[in-house]
């Protein structure tokens, strides 16, 4: 075969994989309903996590442009599931709340990759420091006094 079928072969193959990963591209990218509202102890402390963390840990992600394109929307998808299934503000069974303020100053939390794309989420030492101390009166922690983990008024 001459070089130019090859070419047409490999388009023709790469087109289809494209047409096929579209399939999948919106498999995921949901926002469930609400189930929780956090009493926040200031709100420093709510306006950092929204910056920082919202998107990974609540049901309110807002899913940028490239969510909705396969491969990087398989792995946002897959990041904000792992995200909400360790700790999720917005549920009833919020998770690992009381972990949140260590993966914060340890700088696990907000993730690298995701502070590329979203550079408002970039913490200073300053902010690092204040989410962490904010989470730990909000939900409690093994360095924190821990305060109500923001259940519904009727409960």
């Amino acid at each position: 075969m001459t070089r130019k079928i090859w070419i047409l072969i490999a388009v023709i193959v790469l087109v289809l994989l494209v047409l096929v990963a579209q399939v999948f591209a919106s498999t995921g990218r949901t926002n469930p309903p609400v189930e929780n509202q956090v009493a926040w102890d200031s709100p420093q402390t709510q306006e950092l996590f929204s910056r920082a963390c919202a998107d990974c840990h609540s049901n309110e992600t807002k899913w940028p442009w490239y969510s909705k394109i396969p491969p990087a929307s398989w792995l946002v998808v897959h990041d904000v599931n792992e995200g909400r299934e360790k700790f999720n503000i917005s549920a009833q069974d919020m998770g690992e709340a009381d972990d949140a303020a260590e993966a914060v100053l340890e700088g696990e939390m907000p993730m690298k990759i995701y502070t590329v794309m979203h550079p408002e989420a970039r913490l200073t030492p300053a902010e690092r420091q204040a989410l962490a101390q904010g989470l730990q009166k909000t939900f409690g922690g093994e360095t924190g006094e821990g305060g109500e983990h923001g259940k519904d008024d009727d409960d």
